[in-house]
């Protein structure tokens, strides 16, 4: 068996690699039978590249995402379709949505030889116009915010969460609400929407947590389509949202269960993918059940088949 790790060197402002380096040297030094190679990324998508090209040979191969929820997207991304390979994210990043969702055995992930010796369990993925994405997926003010943040941290004397919430003032200046067509299932919607969320997981954004349901590996993707808000609504909207609670709000969200779901925009918009933004101007997100092996820490409830 091959252990691959994967290093984002960008992840959490600074570069980890000897931080990696010294933590797989200490967890392998007994281990002399297997295969090890460190791969520090040297651009976008390299990750899927890399993983696509070492599994293509049908031996067995674990991934290890050495970086944020970014990083853990492409590395998923490039497990798909190979069933002799695993992944799992090692978090070093400063966004690790993902793992929230496990709740108090989230830090499961953090220990190597949890996961050394962890077993595999099959979840879904979404398939965004040939993305991957094994979180959430969002359009809208949200996928607009997050994906112009940058703009506002790098400004003297913003940074972190100011960065937030400039980026998010400016957005809801330039309207909150946007024209899309939408369907999913018996679904159909055209006119003005704030916000749609495809939900695999259960967390993005830094923590926001609107499903509280949602489970990776249940077949069925959870979505929330917030209808055109004002400035007020939004205010009220957003703290639900951000609990869990949005569908208690009848009157603007629309809460579906389904394995499809298309948006058309009447210009090119971003869609949030697991954190990474794609522009498009038809996005049809479909669920793909069971398409990646999640490496499941050794001593894990979640799935309920602990180690």
């Amino acid at each position: 068996m091959k252990h691959l790790f994967i290093v984002n060197p960008a992840a959490g402002g600074s570069d980890k690699s000897d931080l990696v380096r010294a933590k797989v040297v200490s967890a392998f030094a007994q281990r002399p039978d297997d295969e090890v190679e460190i791969y520090v990324t040297k651009a976008p998508q390299d990750a899927t590249e890399k993983i696509r090209a070492e599994a293509a040979d049908g031996k067995a191969l674990r991934v290890y995402a050495c970086g944020g929820d970014g990083t853990f997207n492409e590395c998923a991304a490039g497990v798909v379709g190979f069933p002799n390979a695993a992944v799992c994210p090692f978090p070093t990043g400063t966004g690790n949505d993902f793992c929230r969702m496990f709740g108090a055995e989230k830090d499961l992930f953090r220990d190597l030889d949890a996961l050394i010796a962890g077993t595999v369990h099959p979840i879904d993925a979404i398939d965004c116009n040939g993305r991957c994405s094994v979180n959430i997926c969002s359009a809208g003010i949200d996928a607009r915010i997050g994906t112009n943040v940058h703009k506002y941290t790098e400004l003297p004397l913003v940074g972190g969460a100011a960065g937030y919430v400039v980026s998010a003032a400016v957005e809801m200046f330039k309207g909150i609400a946007c024209p899309m067509r939408i369907s999913s299932g018996d679904y159909a919607g055209d006119g003005e929407f704030s916000l749609v969320c495809v939900c695999n997981g259960r967390f993005y954004g830094g923590g926001f947590n609107p499903s509280l349901d949602a489970r990776p590996d249940d077949g069925v993707l959870d979505i929330f389509i917030v209808r055109k808000v004002n400035i007020f609504q939004f205010a009220t909207l957003i703290g639900k949202y951000a609990s869990g609670h949005a569908a208690e709000l009848t009157d603007l969200v629309t809460h579906l269960q389904g394995r499809e779901i298309t948006i058309e925009f009447g210009d090119e918009n971003v869609i949030n993918l697991d954190g990474e933004a794609y522009f498009t101007r038809r996005a049809v997100m479909r669920l793909l059940p069971g398409a990646v092996n999640l490496i499941v820490p050794k001593g894990m409830k979640f799935f309920g088949n602990e180690v």
